[in-house]
């Protein structure tokens, strides 16, 4: 219930788990290497080819700018988000809302977008190109700047539906129901009769969430009677509900503001916490998700899909069991082991990925999409490890990298052939750098020569053969299906959850380090 800060977490990078089976990457059509370089096939430029539609900005155009924001700003309706395939679902990090556990992406956020977006492709035929639910996290102060800004279509992150916001955004029918703020206290607190007792008291909360919009009212109240002001003290944005609780349960502060339905989740974890229900700061408000005014057609979809989810119905009703009910807070919290484990394969992916010009976070994208990490993954065709490869792919003159069964050969391996299927087939000043890379990937799944063949058709269609998204996709969707649509999609979505995750860790470590609670 704010729009305030946190994403970051290693584990983010951790956990982003492959969406649906990728084949085995083939150097070529039916598992054999071929390193010639292609002819062209494009036809003449006297051959006729059919009129395309015009080109609706590229996903990569949308989501992948220049600069270091990762989102270039577009706004419009659900018409405008169908024409480039995309709807940005912008989140936080948060245990329980949006997280990552063994492998898993999970939580609230996840698995209401997978939801959704069945919803919106519903009547879509099965080779269709979807519009994909791409999950993007923010700071949380960020969120609602990111949606006005056009960085992001929807909100999903637990805000509450308060006045203040509902002047700049517009929000869904609830999702859950009516819930309170209440004060949590620890051992360090002093006795409290009631809320009027924290007049000329300290409340440490971050200043643009709904805790501080209360405190602020709070202190409206206590003015009209003469009493003197809470003070409110602002602590990071970077810091979320279970950092604030994990410092009142240490006693480094006396209390926090918390909705009381969290504390199902952190009962028995954090064992000397007092829930204060008779200390209510807000009571009656509800959850909802957020999207620009002026978004008819958005609002009616979300509406439609959350009056058969949310609360109180039956998919409503097994997700708060799942993550709030019964969710156990500690078992999926994050880990040093699987930090270690991360960072080991991270500093493996930017050593071949400097080497090769290819963006290390989008070759670990890679990486999760084709194994989920896992050294030990064997397909049937015989691929092997991280970047389940073909040993004859690797040993291959272009390559030759040997003993793809450690997982640095392997990730090696895997980086230098994806390098060399860009460099060999789409090195075309034509071809935008990231587009380059989108293709090699595609090659890296369906081989290079169904690659080119794919391209030679989407020009006599009257398609882009130099453009990925919205192109050559189309094309690969309508003659191939949707697998290496879907690879590259998820890798795509991948990278950016990485991006986004990794911009804020150390920023939100340093806030903790400052609150005295230390590293994650």
């Amino acid at each position: 219930m704010t729009y305030a800060i946190r994403v970051g977490l290693y584990l983010a990078l951790l956990g982003l788990i492959a969406c649906g089976n990728s084949q085995p990457p083939q150097p070529a059509a039916n598992n054999k290497q071929s390193t010639a370089p292609v002819a062209s096939t494009m036809p003449a430029a006297d051959q006729k080819a059919e009129t395309p539609p015009p080109a609706p900005p590229t996903l990569a155009q949308n989501l992948l700018g220049a600069d270091d924001t990762l989102l270039a700003p577009r706004v419009g309706d659900l018409d405008s988000m169908q024409q480039w395939h995309g709807i940005r679902i912008l989140t936080v990090y948060s245990t329980g809302q949006y997280y990552f556990h063994k492998g898993q992406e999970k939580g609230f956020t996840k698995e209401w977008a997978t939801l959704f977006e069945k919803f919106i492709n519903r009547n879509k035929p099965r080779n269709a190109i979807k519009t994909r639910a791409v999950i993007v996290p923010v700071a949380r102060n960020e969120l609602i700047p990111a949606l006005l800004a056009g960085r992001g279509d929807l909100i999903i992150a637990n805000l509450s539906i308060t006045a203040e916001r509902e002047q700049v955004l517009d929000f869904s029918i609830p999702v859950s129901k009516p819930l309170s703020e209440i004060l949590v206290t620890g051992p360090s607190a002093s006795a409290l009769a009631s809320v009027e007792d924290l007049s000329g008291q300290v409340i440490h909360a971050r200043p643009s969430s709904s805790y501080a919009q209360s405190l602020e009212q709070l202190n409206d109240r206590l003015a009209a009677k003469g009493m003197p002001p809470v003070d409110i003290e602002p602590v990071s944005e970077f810091l979320e509900d279970e950092d604030l609780i994990e410092m009142v349960n240490s006693g480094l502060l006396p209390w926090a503001v918390i909705d009381d339905y969290k504390l199902l989740m952190w009962e028995n974890v954090f064992p000397d916490l007092t829930p204060r229900p008779d200390i209510v700061l807000r009571e009656g408000s509800q959850i909802a998700w957020a999207f620009r005014k002026d978004s008819p057609q958005l609002a009616a979809q979300v509406n439609a899909f959350l009056k058969k989810n949310h609360e109180g119905t039956l998919v409503g009703n097994v997700l708060m069991k799942r993550y709030i009910t019964d969710f156990d807070w500690a078992k999926n919290a994050f880990s040093d082991e699987d930090y270690t484990r991360f960072q080991q394969l991270l500093d493996i992916f930017k050593t071949y990925g400097e080497r090769y010009e290819i963006d290390h976070l989008l070759a670990a994208a890679q990486g999760y999409q084709e194994s989920r990490l896992d050294q030990s993954a064997r397909s049937a065709a015989g691929a092997i490890g991280i970047m389940q490869l073909l040993p004859s792919t690797a040993q291959d003159h272009n390559i030759a990298i040997e003993n793809i069964e450690q997982k640095e050969n392997n990730i090696h391996a895997g980086i230098k052939y994806l390098s060399f299927l860009r460099d060999r087939y789409f090195n075309d000043p034509q071809i935008e750098k990231t587009d380059q890379t989108l293709m090699a990937l595609a090659a890296y799944n369906l081989g290079p020569a169904r690659m080119t063949q794919l391209r030679n058709k989407a020009k006599s269609k009257g398609y882009n053969p130099n453009i990925w998204f919205d192109n050559v996709e189309l094309v690969a969707a309508t003659h191939v299906g949707h697998e290496p649509v879907q690879y590259v999609a998820n890798i795509y979505k991948y990278y950016i959850a990485y991006r986004g995750a990794l911009r804020d860790v150390s920023l939100r470590n340093s806030a903790r380090e400052k609150a005295g609670i230390g590293d994650l």
